[in-house]
């Protein structure tokens, strides 16, 4: 039994998270061509050319996939021009993280909310995936492209609530900006919803069948003590998270942002001395990953 299914037990499922996630199928489904490669990459008896095989059946996903392979995003040497030569270079769990990353805005395209824009909602996504990347690449041991994929993926609860629970999740928004002690919208939410974007978030990405890397980032990056498998990698998307809205807002100061969690630094073994260097780069790469990864 692993430690996720045992808290689970200790603490239970919150009751009004797994009913508004029942119907998740009919909410939001992730494309089969990803499905497909996760399946093969977990499947030992797979091979390179089986995956690649996979790939190749969507064919807007390969045009994708190789632009994003020969960009600066990965700066290969050579050109990938083949999917089986993308999969071999790429590697087959940054292939799967890849196309979960490719994925995401197109599954969460249908889902309609009056409450932000999905442009501002996947730019600041964006820039907490890169900042996250670029953190991840300063850890040793950790994988800069899950780490990326779990920064896209960190504030996905927040779609669902702001499409399920519109009034709630507006109430939430407002409570922020009525509070004079700079309320997290994750607290208001806690306040107004019972749970927050994060907990919906992170199951979610359970009930997708997502590697645990990836829930726990997603479900903790807000409460990185509750990180009892992959703390490291939490710890980053929650600096990333915090440093993002720096890059967006062009700011040059910690003290303009919320406060840093103290066990984030320790964890990663980073400290302050980093952040101008990831924002500065943030912001330099955004323009052209937005367009490899949500672009036409």
């Amino acid at each position: 039994m692993t430690i996720f299914r045992e808290r689970e037990i200790v603490h239970g499922m919150n009751a009004e998270i797994s009913r508004l996630l029942e119907d998740v199928g009919g909410l939001v489904t992730l494309p089969q061509v990803f499905l497909r490669i996760s399946q093969l990459v977990d499947d030992p008896q797979s091979s390179l050319s089986d995956i690649a095989k996979a790939a190749s059946h969507d064919p807007a996903f390969t045009l994708r996939m190789l632009r994003v392979a020969n960009s600066a995003f990965y700066g290969f040497p050579s050109a990938i021009d083949t999917v089986d030569r993308a999969v071999s270079v790429i590697g087959t769990t940054q292939m799967r993280n890849l196309a979960l990353s490719m994925s995401v805005a197109s599954s969460f395209a249908g889902l309609p909310n009056d409450l932000v824009t999905m442009d501002n909602f996947w730019r600041h996504s964006l820039y907490c995936a890169l900042i996250a990347r670029a953190l991840a690449r300063e850890v040793r041991g950790c994988d800069p492209s899950a780490v990326f994929t779990a920064g896209l993926l960190h504030d996905i609860g927040e779609l669902v609530l702001f499409n399920r629970l519109p009034e709630k999740a507006r109430a939430s928004l407002l409570l922020v900006l009525d509070e004079a002690d700079d309320l997290p919208v994750y607290r208001a939410e806690q306040r107004i919803i019972g749970f927050d974007h994060a907990e919906v978030g992170g199951e979610l990405a359970k009930r997708w069948g997502l590697p645990e890397l990836l829930v726990e980032c997603i479900a903790c990056h807000h409460d990185i003590g509750r990180a009892d498998r992959h703390p490291r990698e939490t710890a980053l998307v929650h600096l990333a998270n915090i440093l993002a809205q720096m890059a967006e807002l062009d700011l040059h100061a910690m003290d303009d942002v919320p406060p840093v969690d103290p066990a984030a630094w320790v964890l990663t073994g980073l400290d302050e001395s980093i952040v101008e260097q990831v924002v500065y780069e943030a912001r330099r790469e955004i323009a052209e990953t937005h367009e490899l990864f949500f672009g036409s």
